[in-house]
Parts: structure tokens; sequence; C-alpha cells
């Protein structure tokens, strides 16, 4: 993901150093466009990669996510039983107060509650838990869940 903001970093300091030094060896104004659309698209670039980088790193986080589920599921062997912890885990409604947005990455489900109630799919850092559950249930050529069932799978309502 820095690979983007590295790329973009170095396209706008060449085109920089670049331009600048193409204007030192000629007076003549030809190309002066050229350049200007050139540094328009190099700080659109550099604005745009960091953006673009962060939405890849997430998508990234929530595919490894549904990969660590399947992997679980490989070594246990019990995929009932990974369903029933994740419904347990996001039944708890209480927000850890040690969590926080640098560290949400590290827990089974994203620990901050009031944001993961805002959140769509593309900015969160964790693929909601009905959705994990069903890709644990089409391993197993169960029929899908939805919310209000998997407070029932708990066991805790």
């Amino acid at each position: 993901m820095s690979s983007i903001a590295l790329l973009s970093d170095f396209f706008l300091r060449a085109t920089f150093w670049g331009g600048m030094r193409g204007s030192r060896r000629s007076s003549s104004r030809e190309g002066g466009g050229a350049v200007a659309v050139v540094y328009v698209i190099a700080i659109v670039l550099a604005i745009i990669a960091p953006f673009v980088a962060a939405l890849v790193q997430l998508a990234v986080s929530r595919q490894r996510e549904y990969l660590a589920d399947a992997t679980s599921v490989e070594l246990t062997r019990n995929p009932a039983g990974l369903e029933r912890a994740l419904a347990k885990i996001a039944s708890d409604q209480e927000a850890l107060e040690v969590a926080n947005r640098a560290t949400q990455h590290l827990y089974f489900v994203n620990p901050i509650k009031k944001w993961e109630n805002r959140s769509s799919g593309l900015f969160s850092t964790h693929p909601h838990i009905v959705d994990r559950i069903n890709r644990l249930r089409t391993l197993t050529g169960e029929a899908p869940l939805d919310q209000a069932t998997v407070g029932a799978l708990s066991g805790l309502d």
C-alpha cells in the first residue's frame, strides 16, 4: 500500500525538479501548458494515492478475516463452533475502552462498536459478523443466516 504513495511522491518530485530544469534551459515559453497539466496531474495523484491505498488496505484486511476464519475451520474441523463463537463475540454490546483505531485491526471483530454501526462495508476493517458466519456456512453447505438469527445462534438470547 505504501508503494502507491511512494510512486506518487516520486512522480511529484520528478515532475517538480524536472520542470524546473527545463525552464532554466530555454527562455522560450514552449510547452508551458503541458508542464502545467503535468503539475496538476502530479498534485492530484499525490492527494488521491494515499486515499486509494487506504481503501485497498481495508479491503485486504477484510479478506484476511475471511481467510483466517477458513483456516481456523480447517485446523479445528469445527465450523459450527466458530460460528457460535463469532455470534457470541458479536452479541457483546460493550465497547472496549483500551481499543482505538490504530489497534482495531488486531481484534476478531471491530472493538469500536459506535464506529461499527455507522461504517459501511467499504471503510470497515472487519467484515460484518453475519457475512463471516454465512461464508462459514457455505463451506458446510448450510443455508445462510440473517441478522435476527445470529443472536439465537450465540445461545445468549
